[in-house]
């Protein structure tokens, strides 16, 4: 009813008013409930703003490809968006993605729950290279020789894997291994004092801990920094690329023994040094990080 309805009965028109008098109705009563009746049937509004350049089906077949002819597996919604507008000129919403990706069930599978607890100040990067070099330790079980050793050491600015070692035994010996391979092609020689200013951010297993692995990074000029107890994101750097490792090249595969673990670990080391997106860089991988470092400063 409203104020212009006309009687079925006498064709008039009596007014809300008069109605809701003789009914004995009060009058906000009447429009409390015609609004009610209005709301139940909305209207069907078009999204305000322009229409995107791509619908949701074209961005979704565009994240598929990318997806498809990426060499790595896992990866993230901010490396898709970032070759998306890169390398296919396809200039999306970094949160589109997302949702779109979520949506299809395409986000990487090895997504870690968060904490929100902070008990270090959070800032483990390096604004140079050669300030701070991660190493770690982790094992791979294979079919003919058991569990075997990969050590890494990885560069804290760019995320680069400056050296690493596939071994069987596990001892100081072979995590020293990384680092002297890193301050050979960095710092030219393995001399007394050559790596003077180079920390070693490691964790307190017993190859790192040892008076011999201490006494020879020193002998290089570089100091132990270790990683906080019960903290390992301190030692972030080095435990996300191991994550990488074994997430990319480890997984999911069957390795009969030392030999085809060190082929496996060296070719991934190589694609991910040359190809691997770094999001702190602005999505450049690790050796063009440092190219167009030394580019800045030989200008």
């Amino acid at each position: 009813m409203t104020a212009a309805a006309i009687s079925t009965a006498t064709g008039h028109s009596y007014g809300v008013e008069r109605v809701c008098r003789i009914l004995e109705l009060p009058r906000s009563t009447f429009y409390a409930q015609q609004a009610v009746t209005q709301t139940s049937t909305p209207r069907l509004l078009a999204k305000r703003g322009p229409k995107p350049k791509y619908s949701d089906s074209e961005l979704l077949d565009f994240i598929r490809a990318d997806l498809e002819r990426t060499p790595f597996i896992g990866e993230g919604h901010r490396k898709v968006w970032a070759r998306l507008r890169v390398v296919d000129e396809v200039r999306v919403s970094r949160k589109r993605v997302l949702r779109v990706m979520r949506e299809n069930h395409l986000l990487s599978p090895h997504r870690g729950r968060r904490s929100n607890e902070r008990l270090h100040d959070g800032k483990i990067i390096t604004d140079a290279p050669n300030v701070m070099w991660g190493t770690d330790g982790a094992r791979i079980e294979t079919v003919d020789d058991g569990w075997v050793w990969v050590f890494t050491a990885v560069e804290h600015w760019n995320a680069e894997v400056v050296g690493w070692h596939v071994c069987k035994e596990g001892n100081r010996y072979a995590a020293l291994e990384p680092i002297s391979q890193g301050i050979q092609k960095y710092f030219g020689s393995l001399v007394a004092g050559i790596a003077r200013g180079l920390l070693v951010r490691a964790d307190h297993g017993p190859q790192y801990i040892s008076d011999h692995f201490i006494n020879q990074i020193k002998f290089w000029g570089a100091a132990p920094s270790w990683a906080f107890i019960s903290e390992p994101e301190t030692n972030g750097v080095a435990e996300r690329f191991n994550r990488t490792l074994k997430e990319q090249a480890i997984y999911g595969r069957v390795f009969n023994n030392v030999e085809e673990v060190r082929k496996a670990v060296g070719t991934f080391v190589a694609l991910y040094n040359a190809e691997w997106l770094i999001e702190k860089l602005n999505f450049v991988s690790p050796l063009r990080a440092r190219e167009l470092c030394d580019l800045r400063n030989a200008a």
